[in-house]
This record gives structure tokens, sequence and C-alpha cells, in this order.
């Protein structure tokens, strides 16, 4: 017994020595100038909605300070891939039905989105690490170990858009507006650079390492058939007499040109000109169920393309194809010019002919909806990034960048200085000029055009009437943003058919993209902070934020203050109406009253939450970590 006290004494004698050498040494490291850790660097917990800390709390004594720059620490990046991870898993769980091959609350065209949402995000998990398969598979290498994670994480949802691709109800597609025709181009094309790029990424073209092929390379022939057949059904809607060009909405209605169906027009154009791998196939694709359609056969010859030519098995559309880059030129160009933005430089949603009802012989776009949505500001910007790197002109670049800058200003954003416009040819001129406080007034704390705090808002979101439309909008927008910042390649992808950046212009670039990374990261916080405990997203990201938000969200849904004079919001309703412009009734599934009253969570009201909500989430906070890993190297490229 006496020896068991003796040991205990010693040992505590030990610790107390112990503990003393510590606190020696940390006065010693604060004596020489070291700072000691004041507290553990935040750590990803699923459970934890506030894990998330971009902010680095001290500047570097050596770097400059300048009052547009913000300063993100790695564990800022590693908790947005994080989160991000964590985003996907909740949508492909919680919403999506692998043996059906489809999101089964969606409709045709967001379950369109959400498998582009998909894609992209495979995208950015896949160069997330540098690695090589099939590897070593060493489970004492962290690499290795990592790696095979993430591609298993990645070919378990690859295969979850190989059952979309046969899930997907494509006939019925075919048979809607242009618009929703064109989300699923984009939505394939998506697919195909994505395994282009996982396979040259991961899989050396030969070798002992691998056989230079993934496996995914098998599905592109179908992808993009798909990509092509609907792509040509779109191609249809685009005439020059009516408001002089543009693409109609809906072929079945009175003449409405818009903004989206036109940008839509106008990216998938662009992405099938550098994209697109070419096609085989010279028929469409025709189900079982498509074939039991009684009008199937005038649809199949409607759209088989000249048996001649595919008589040798040349592609039946090239790549490369000069008529999708003039398509693409032509429609920025009317949209450019047909006068489509509002007094912020934000795209209204479009044109009617006044009373072209009653008389045909009318062609003026004269009657213009003023009702503004987040996603008319973001589908054009991939369009725009592809434009230029198919011509070479930086002017669409800047067209690219103005816009961008007029859809942060008119969230009410002030924390850091952003320029309204930027020149990628003048450096001097990318400097950002002193704040001029008359240039973008902004309400304090109230709506600014597009969004209120910094936060990009859809009009419909305080009042919880957002139709499935509505809650998919701001995803589409952070998707485009995310693509039209990828950097600018240096060397052409394609001598003689595409262009590449001088090492000046792709700095530039880097640089104006880097000063919307603060917004970017307060938007997907906002977003974040909307998750319930299963990890579902909300579409109001800024009710947290907003001290009204409960005093707006009493406001009557039918008399929202917040849209514009000379404005119909035919995407979010309540009940049934009618187009005044057009004539045309919108059918809408009323919301259940249990549903439209006021509850704890600001976004459990309406349609509550939903697979549209969660693909916003994930476009959000992908673009998050996009954003805060090319904002890493600072200025260089």
């Amino acid at each position: 017994m006496r020896n068991w006290v003796a040991f205990n004494e010693r040992l505590w004698l030990d610790m107390l020595l112990l503990l003393g050498f510590l606190a020696f040494f940390t006065l010693a490291r604060e004596s020489n100038g070291e700072a000691a850790p004041t507290e553990r660097e935040a750590v990803y917990e699923t459970e934890n909605q506030n894990a998330f800390h971009p902010l680095r709390p001290n500047i570097p004594p050596d770097e400059p300070v300048r009052e547009h720059a913000a300063f993100y620490s790695p564990t800022a990046v590693t908790n947005a891939l994080q989160e991000l991870h964590a985003a996907l898993e909740t949508m492909q769980t919680e919403y999506f039905s692998l043996w059906l091959g489809k999101w089964t609350t969606a409709i045709d065209w967001t379950a369109a989105v959400m498998g582009t949402h998909v894609s992209a995000t495979l995208s950015s998990l896949s160069h997330s690490l540098t690695y090589t398969m099939p590897g070593t598979f060493d489970k004492t290498r962290k690499l290795d170990v990592e790696a095979q994670m993430i591609e298993n994480e990645i070919n378990k949802y690859f295969s979850h858009i190989i059952t979309y691709y046969f899930g997907e109800d494509h006939f019925a597609i075919r048979n809607q507006a242009y618009d929703d025709i064109l989300w699923v181009v984009l939505g394939w094309l998506e697919s195909v650079q994505f395994i282009d790029s996982h396979s040259d990424s991961h899989y050396p073209p030969s070798g002992e390492n691998g056989d230079g092929e993934w496996y995914a390379r098998q599905f592109i022939p179908a992808f993009a058939h798909r990509a092509r057949v609907f792509y040509e059904l779109a191609e249809k809607g685009w005439d020059w007499r009516l408001c002089g060009g543009g693409l109609t909405w809906n072929p079945r209605l009175l003449p409405y040109k818009n903004a989206i169906t036109n940008e839509l027009f106008i990216s998938a154009s662009i992405d099938m000109y550098l994209y697109f791998p070419g096609d085989d196939n010279c028929s469409p694709f025709l189900g079982a169920k498509d074939q039991a359609h009684p009008d199937w056969k005038r649809l199949h010859a409607q759209e088989q393309r000249d048996p001649a030519a595919c008589p040798d098995g040349t592609p039946a559309s090239p790549t490369y194809d000069p008529i999708y880059l003039a398509n693409a030129i032509n429609g920025y160009d009317w949209l450019k010019n047909v006068g489509m933005t509002n007094d912020q430089g934000l795209y209204v949603d479009g044109f009617h002919i006044k009373d072209y009802y009653r008389n045909h012989s009318k062609t003026e776009c004269d009657d213009r909806n003023e009702m503004v949505y987040t996603y008319n500001q973001g589908v054009i910007l991939s369009g725009l990034r592809g434009l230029w790197e198919a011509t070479g002109n930086i002017t669409y670049l800047e067209d690219g960048h103005e816009l961008i800058r007029n859809v942060i200003h008119a969230t009410g954003w002030t924390d850091t200085d952003i320029a309204p416009t930027v020149s990628l040819t003048t450096p001097s001129k990318h400097e950002n000029p002193a704040r001029n406080p008359y240039l973008f007034p902004v309400p304090a704390g109230g709506w600014a055009g597009l969004g209120a705090h910094g936060i990009l808002t859809e009009l419909c979101d305080p009042f919880g009437t957002c139709s499935q439309n509505g809650h998919t909008f701001k995803g589409i927008f952070f998707h485009h943003l995310t693509t039209f910042c990828t950097p600018l390649p240096l060397v052409p992808v394609r001598r003689g058919k595409t262009f590449g950046a001088s090492p000046a212009t792709g700095k530039l670039h880097h640089q104006s993209c880097n000063e919307y990374a603060p917004w970017v990261v307060h938007n997907a916080q906002a977003a974040l902070k909307t998750r319930d405990s299963k990890g579902k997203f909300g579409t109001w990201w800024g009710a947290e934020a907003d001290p009204d938000a409960r005093r707006k969200a009493e406001w009557p849904p039918e008399a929202n203050p917040l849209i514009p004079g000379d404005a119909f919001d035919y995407r979010n309703s309540l009940s049934d109406v009618s187009d005044p412009g057009t004539g045309e009734e919108f059918i809408f599934q009323p919301l259940s009253p249990r549903n439209v009253h006021i509850t704890s969570d600001l976004n459990d009201r309406g349609r509550g939450r939903t697979v549209e909500t969660q693909g916003g989430g994930v476009a959000v906070v992908r673009a998050m970590w996009e954003f805060l890993r090319r904002y890493e190297g600072g200025d260089d490229l």
C-alpha cells in the first residue's frame, strides 16, 4: 500500500513538472514573437451547423492590406469541400430514387437541372485531389485512402446519372417549351465534360498504372446523342421576323421572346460547339413508351436526319460545327441589342408583341415584362465564357463581369468595394475606384433589386410563395457563375477552333473573379444556415439575416410590394392566373393553407424544402469551394 501511495505521489509530481515545462515553453514562444495558439481550428461535423469559419482573423504582417480583399484559411477550403460532400449526399439520399432513375418530386426541367448539378459537383470532387488510378491502395498511405474514397463516391453518384438517363421522361420534354428542351442539352453536355475531365485527370493513357480509359466513356455517345436531338428540336424556335430575331419561348402559344429561352440557346449553342463530341447515330432514340404515342411516326419522321449523312459512318453532326458558333453569336447579338435589361443592368423576363392575338401583322417587341429573376442573370454567363473561348473577343468576358457586378450590387452588398465595370485589356482600369455613394444607392437593410444584406434572393422567397420553378433559380445562377470564373486557358484547347488568353488577360479575369469570392462565401454561409436536422437546404437564404423577416412573411402574397410595376410573375403563383400579355392561362398547384402560415422555421412555409432548394444549396456550396480553392493562389494563376 505504501508503494502505491508513493507511486501516485511521483505521478502527480511528474504531471506538475510537465505542466510547468509546457507553460515555460509557451511563454518562451511568446517572448520570441510567436503567438501562442488561441483556438483549435474548426473541423467539419455533420451535426454542427456553424462549423464553417472562413475568415482568417489575422493578416500576415508581410502581406499588403487591400480594402477590397478578404483572406481565407486552409481550413475554410477544407470545410467548404466537406460541406459540398454533405450537400450532395443529402440531395441523392433524400430525393433520388435509384430504381426509378429520377428525383421523384422534381418536374421534368428541374430534374434536368439537378442532373447538371450532380455532374458539375462530381467534376469538383474529381479535381479536389490529384491521384492516378488504379493506384496502390495501400492503407498506410493517406493519399491512396483518400483517392479511393473520392473515386468510390464519384462512381456511386455517376451511377445515378446513368440511371437518370433512362429514367428521364425525354419524350414528354420534347413536347414542352423550348426552354425546357434546352435544359436537357446543357445537362448532358455537362455530363460529357465531366467524363472527359475525370478520365483525363485520373486514368493515364498508357502504362502500368492504367489502360487510359475510365469505364464511363462508353456512355458519351448516348449522352451526346440526346443533347444533339434536343438541340435540333429547340433550334427550330428561332425566327428573324418577330422582334428582329430570337427564340420563341413556346411554339404553341402567342409569341413571347424571353430572356431565359434565348440565354439557354446561346449557352447550349456554344457548348455544342466546344464540347459536343459528335454523333454517329442518325436517328433520334425512341423508347417503347415513345412508340406507344399515337403520333410517334410523324414525330420520328420530322426529327429524322437525312440518312445520306451517315452512309459511311461519318458523324451526323461533327465537332466544332460552325453552325453552332454562328447560332451563339447571333443569339447574343440579338439579346444584347433588343433592350432586355433594366436600369440596374439586370435582365428582365422578356417581350410580348402587344395585341398580337388581334393583329398578326405586328412584329415589334413592344410589351416588356419587367419581372426580374435570378436565373436570368446566370445562364448567359457560361454562354459568354464560351463565346470568348470560341472567338477570342474579350468583350464577351467584360459583358459577363459587368453583369455579375450588377447582380452583386443589386443584393445590397457593401462589405467590399466592387467596381461597376472591369476592363480586361487595360490593367489600370481594373483597379477599384473610390466608392461613389450615388452610383449604387442601397437602402440600409432594404431591398436592393435582387436581394438584401448581400444575399441573392428571389422575389417570392420572403413570402413563401415560390413554385418549383422559383426554387431552382438561385442554384442555376451560382452554377453558371462558377463556370464563368473558371480560369482561362492560356493556350487554345484546339488550335484553329478555339483561343487562349494572354497572361495579362488571364490574370485580370482571375483577379476580377477573386473580388467576387467574399460575396459568394457570404451567400453560401447564409444558405448553410437554412439547413434542417437532415441537412436539407431552404430557399430563403436571407431569412436569418433580415431583422424584418417575420414582418415580411406576414405580407399578403397577392400584394407583393417588391414586384416592380409592369411586371408579371408567371413563374410563381398561389392560384391559376392569366398572362395579360398573351392571354395564356398558367395553371399552378395552389398551396395548402396549412403551409402558408408562419412557422418557427420560415423555410418550412409554402412548398418547404424540396429537391430544387437542395440543388440550390449544392450549387452555392460548390461555388464557395471553387472560389476559395482558386483564391488560395492570390494573384497568381
